[in-house]
C-alpha cells in the first residue's frame, strides 16, 4: 500500500512541477520560453564574480541560475541584460523579466515596481577609514563623521540607531560616499555588509569593516527582492520557485558558499 501511495504522491510532484514549469515559461516572459535577467553595468563580488554572471559564480549569479531551473528554465534558456540601478527601479516597461542588483524592498518602491519575497535580508555593516583602535560600539560611532546616500535604508539607521553627534553628509550614491572618505570627508558609512566587505578589500585603501548590526536588531533589516515590472504576471512563479529554494535548503547553500566569509566581522554593541 505505502508503496503504490508512495509512487502517487511522487507522481502529483513531478506533475506539479510541471505545471509550474509550463506556467512560467508560457506566455509570461519576454521571450517564450526564455528567462531574461538583468545584473548591474558592472557587477560586483560577491553578488556575481568576475563581473560574469553567465558563470553561475556568485551569490546572485548562482541564486538566478537556480531559480530558473526551479522555474523550470534550462541554463541555456537564460539571457543576462545589464541596467543601471537608478533606471531599473523607475516606472514603466522593461527589457527583462527579473532584475538582481540586491534592491532593498521598500514600500515607496514597491509602488511602481514589483518585487518577489526576498532572498536575501542583509545585515549592515560599518565602512571605516582606518579601524586601528575603533571599537564597535555605538558610543565610538557617534563621534564619527558619517556619510550616507539619501535614497537607501542606510539613512534611518544612522540617525535612529547611531545618533551621530553631527550631521551626516548626504550623497547621490555609494561611489560618491566613498569617494568623500578617500578624500577624509567622512570617517564612516554603511553599507550591506558583503560591498562593506568587498569595498573594504577593493577599493578603499586601508579601508575596515568595523562591525555588523544583526540583522533582526534594526526595526527594518534590508530584505532584497527581484525587481519586475510592476503587476508582472511572472511574479507568482518567481515567488513558488523561492519558496522551494528555501524549503530545500538550496538558498542556505548559496549563502553559505558565496558570503561565508561575513561571519568573522563583529557584532556591534
Amino acid at each position: 500500500m505505502w508503496k503504490y501511495l508512495t509512487t502517487a504522491v511522487l507522481s502529483t510532484a513531478l506533475m506539479s512541477g510541471a505545471a509550474l514549469a509550463q506556467s512560467c515559461s508560457d506566455g509570461k516572459t519576454l521571450v517564450d520560453g526564455k528567462l531574461t535577467i538583468a545584473t548591474g553595468n558592472p557587477a560586483y563580488y560577491p553578488w556575481v564574480i568576475d563581473d560574469a554572471p553567465e558563470s553561475g559564480q556568485g551569490y546572485e549569479a548562482a541564486v538566478a541560475y537556480a531559480l530558473a531551473d526551479a522555474m523550470g528554465f534550462a541554463k541555456e534558456d537564460v539571457v543576462w541584460t545589464r541596467t543601471s540601478f537608478d533606471q531599473a527601479i523607475q516606472p514603466g516597461a522593461k527589457d527583462f523579466d527579473i532584475n538582481m542588483q540586491q534592491f532593498s524592498i521598500t514600500a515607496d518602491r514597491d509602488k511602481v515596481v514589483d518585487f518577489s519575497e526576498p532572498y536575501y535580508t542583509a545585515p549592515m555593516a560599518v565602512l571605516v577609514r582606518a579601524g586601528d583602535g575603533l571599537a564597535p560600539t555605538l558610543d565610538a560611532m557617534k563621534e564619527m563623521k558619517w556619510g550616507v546616500v539619501a535614497s537607501t535604508t542606510a539613512l534611518p539607521v544612522v540617525m535612529n540607531t547611531i545618533v551621530p553627534s553631527s550631521s551626516p553628509l548626504v550623497y547621490d550614491d555609494n561611489a560618491n560616499v566613498v569617494e568623500a572618505m578617500k578624500a577624509g570627508q567622512v570617517d564612516a558609512a554603511l553599507f550591506d555588509l558583503p560591498t562593506a566587505l568587498y569595498l573594504s578589500a577593493v577599493v578603499l585603501e586601508g579601508g575596515q569593516v568595523l562591525g555588523q548590526f544583526a540583522p533582526d536588531a534594526t526595526a527594518d533589516p534590508d530584505h532584497f527582492g527581484m525587481l519586475m515590472t510592476e503587476g508582472n504576471p511572472l511574479k507568482t512563479c518567481v515567488d513558488a520557485a523561492l519558496a522551494t529554494l528555501k524549503e530545500n535548503g538550496v538558498l542556505a547553500g548559496i549563502e553559505a558558499k558565496w558570503l561565508q566569509e561575513a561571519t568573522g566581522v563583529p557584532l556591534i554593541k
